[in-house]
This record gives structure tokens, sequence and C-alpha cells, in this order.
């Protein structure tokens, strides 16, 4: 077990942040980079010595993403701070890696490319977030606008709110994605409600909704790949 070493007592040059800064951070070890995200110990507890425990609650490195807010407090030296701290550091690099960007020309057979766009996005997420694609004639994306958050619901996702940024945007067409927390894929009886009733309104505005994917914990349900819905 590594002794409590203490940051002072390392000479300056090898200390991790100076070695990050020297020769960067690929040349650091997980504990280092762990203990820069501490940035620093407590009176008892050198931030090395913290990391040093954080990587015994796993067995590699991948599992590190498994590790929990509780967990982290229940070692000595990390209080809720520290924690909160490293867990968002964790979920950022979780994003920054996972995170597929929407390509700018999206058709009907778009919907596996979306779900990876929106898996990590959306994944432990303990509510229904809901979204709108807007796409111009040729199908090129124009924006994308999270606008409702809650249980997905006719009273709660208001048609205008919809069409207000496609008319704003000048959009003819419009993808919807939401997510449902439970992991489930299955459209509920709310989900296939909300899509017909936008559907139609859309007919009647010329602004037509080509799809509507429910993005589950690993996979996804498209409307449009299900003959759920008429294609435009």
């Amino acid at each position: 077990m590594m002794s409590n070493v203490l940051i002072r007592e390392i000479p300056v040059s090898e200390r991790p942040r100076e070695r990050l800064v020297k020769y960067g951070a690929k040349s650091l070890s997980t504990e280092d980079l762990i203990a820069i995200i501490m940035k620093t110990g407590t009176r008892d507890y050198s931030s090395k010595y913290l990391a040093s425990q954080v990587l015994k609650l796993v067995k590699s490195v991948p599992e590190l993403k498994n590790i929990t807010l509780s967990n982290l407090i229940k070692i000595n030296g990390i209080g809720a701070v520290k924690a909160v701290e490293f867990m968002a550091a964790l979920e950022l690099g979780r994003r920054v890696y996972d995170a597929v960007p929407l390509e700018n020309k999206l058709r009907f057979n778009s919907a596996q490319k979306i779900y990876k766009h929106f898996r990590s996005e959306m994944l432990g997420l303990n509510q229904e977030y809901f979204f709108c694609l807007y796409l111009d004639q040729n199908k090129h994306l124009i924006d994308k606008k999270l606008l409702f958050k809650g249980t997905l619901n006719k009273s709660l996702i208001h048609p205008r709110e919809i069409f207000k940024w496609a008319y704003l945007s000048s959009a003819a067409y419009i993808i919807c994605v939401h997510n449902h927390p439970s992991g489930s894929i299955i459209p509920s009886s709310e989900d296939i409600n909300v899509t017909d009733c936008l559907v139609k309104i859309g007919k009647l505005q010329g602004i037509f909704v080509i799809d509507h994917i429910i993005i589950g914990s690993d996979n996804y349900y498209s409307f449009y790949e299900n003959d759920a819905l008429e294609r435009n």
C-alpha cells in the first residue's frame, strides 16, 4: 500500500501538475490524474493518497465509470465537494469520448445516427427530455432544441412551442427525440398520442414530422422505421 507522502515532500519536477505541464497528460499515471482532480489533500491525507484510495474501489480503470458519489464520500479525506468534482470530471470525460456529432444531412434513415448522438447525452437521466431537430427542405439540420422535461403527455408537449421554432428557423421537417428513463424503448400510449397529434398538426402547417425516436438504455425505437407514422 502506498504511504501517505505529502505533495510538498515530492520534488517539484516530479509533482503531478508540473509533470502534466512539462510532459502532457498522457505521461501521468491514473493515480496522478486523480490526484490533480482532487486538487489538494487534507491535513492528514495527501491528494496522491486519496487517489490511491479511489483506485482501490475498482479492479481496473474502466470500472471508474461505475463509482458512485456515496462510495467516494466514504473515503476518509474525500468530502462532498471533492466527490462531486470527481463525478463531474468522469461524466465530462465520458461525454467527450462517447458523443457522436449530428451530421448536417439527416434523412428518413438517420434514426441510428441520431440515437448514437443522444445516447450519451441521455444516459442516466431520471426524467424524460424532449428534443426537436429542425431540418430544411433538403433535410439539412438547422437547429436542435430541448423543449420539454418531465413525463411525456399531451398536456406537457405544446405543439405551438414545437412549431414556433419551426417557423422561426424556416424548417420544413421535424424529427422528435425523447428518452425513457426506464431504459425501455416500447412506445407508451402517450408517446403514440403525442406523435399522432404532432403529425396531424404538421400536415396542416406544411411542416412535416418525419420521425419520433425513443432513446432507451442501449437501443432505440423509430416510429418511421416501424411504420408507425406516415412517410412524407
